[in-house]
């Protein structure tokens, strides 16, 4: 028994210098995971993000609009809009361009070389704006009436309580958010991830131009038609809470760039027949989605005064009445691609 203790007592200590030893590996190894694979916080990706979201702010505010509507809100409003996102878009891409290629003020790859820290700061503030507008609704809401209130705190939070939250009469939270930190960074994260692959390997792949090209003519569209927006489920149906305001700063940017990320880290040069074929398939889309949004708006606009496909068009005429107790009308198409 002596013996036996006296061996317990030896092996003790080597027993526990070699768990530390084991513990402090995987420690090692878990924090390099972590520190290389994970996105860091910076102050730098802080500054970038803040300036960014307060110039587009500015333009927001300051450059010419044309005054849109959106339809009717359940208690009545018809909302004015500031419809000024082409000409946001031309400015933000071509000083992005000019700073970063003429005048070297900042890296053409500047979005992809602080993804991670942009990713982090996008978040905080999708949060604190999801927070701001639930306390908003409460303390300073736009138009009480048209607010909705569940009953759960959570679901509240989540799908909001204002319908049309804003500063003053124009600056729209919905419109802002979802066409500027989330649309117009779109193309701009994909220019930047291509500079970052140009950097890398010294030229552009024909699948990231393509990339670019078919993603560009999706956000073009959505801002040359960004009065039709005003009168999509977004604006019209649907309240401002973490869905809209979490998915329109951080989802939006992140998860629709995320083929310009995938190409960075793997090239794919496509052969002329498959670059053609993903082109051809990519157009046609973009012609289906903007004809079938075409003809909804247009018969609308028209009064159901108009042909589709060269033939009057056939509709359902609806009414319905808001929370003012107003009864309204409204069309639903049902001759073309509806």
């Amino acid at each position: 028994n002596t013996e036996i203790n006296e061996s317990k007592s030896e092996l003790t200590p080597n027993l526990k210098a070699q768990t530390g030893k084991t513990w402090g590996r995987d420690r090692e190894a878990f924090d390099s995971v972590v520190l290389q694979k994970l996105p860091q916080f910076t102050w730098d990706g802080i500054k970038i993000y803040l300036s960014w979201l307060s110039f587009q702010a500015i333009l927001y505010a300051i450059l010419p609009a044309k005054i849109g509507y959106g339809q009717r809100t359940p208690a009545g409003h018809i909302l004015p809009y500031k419809v000024n996102g082409l000409l946001a878009w031309f400015i933000t891409h071509t000083l992005f361009l000019v700073g970063a290629f003429y005048f070297n003020w900042w890296k053409g790859s500047i979005i992809h070389d602080n993804w991670g820290a942009l990713l982090i700061a996008a978040n905080i503030y999708g949060y604190f704006l999801t927070f701001f507008s639930f306390a908003k609704a409460y303390i300073m809401p736009s138009h009480p009436e048209d607010r909705k209130f569940s009953g759960s705190f959570i679901y509240d939070l989540l799908m909001g309580i204002e319908m049309n939250p804003r500063f003053g009469k124009y600056w729209d939270f919905k419109l802002f958010h979802n066409g500027r930190p989330g649309i117009i960074a779109w193309t701009l994260i994909n220019l930047s991830f291509a500079a970052a692959q140009y950097n890398q390997i010294g030229y552009v792949t024909n699948s990231m131009i393509l990339l670019n090209f078919l993603h560009a003519v999706y956000v073009l569209d959505f801002f040359y038609n960004e009065d039709w927006y005003l009168r999509t489920i977004d604006i019209a149906h649907d309240h401002f809470g973490f869905y809209l305001a979490w998915g329109d700063t951080v989802w939006l940017p992140w998860m629709y760039t995320v083929q310009s990320h995938y190409l960075v880290r793997n090239t794919v040069d496509l052969s002329v027949p498959y670059f053609l074929l993903v082109l051809t398939t990519g157009l046609s889309g973009y012609y289906i989605f903007r004809a079938v949004n075409h003809q909804k708006d247009i018969v609308r606009r028209m009064d159901g005064n108009c042909k589709i496909w060269g033939k009057p068009a056939q509709f359902i005429r609806t009414h319905f009445v808001t929370s003012d107790g107003k009864e309204h009308n409204s069309i639903l198409l049902t001759s073309g691609f509806w």
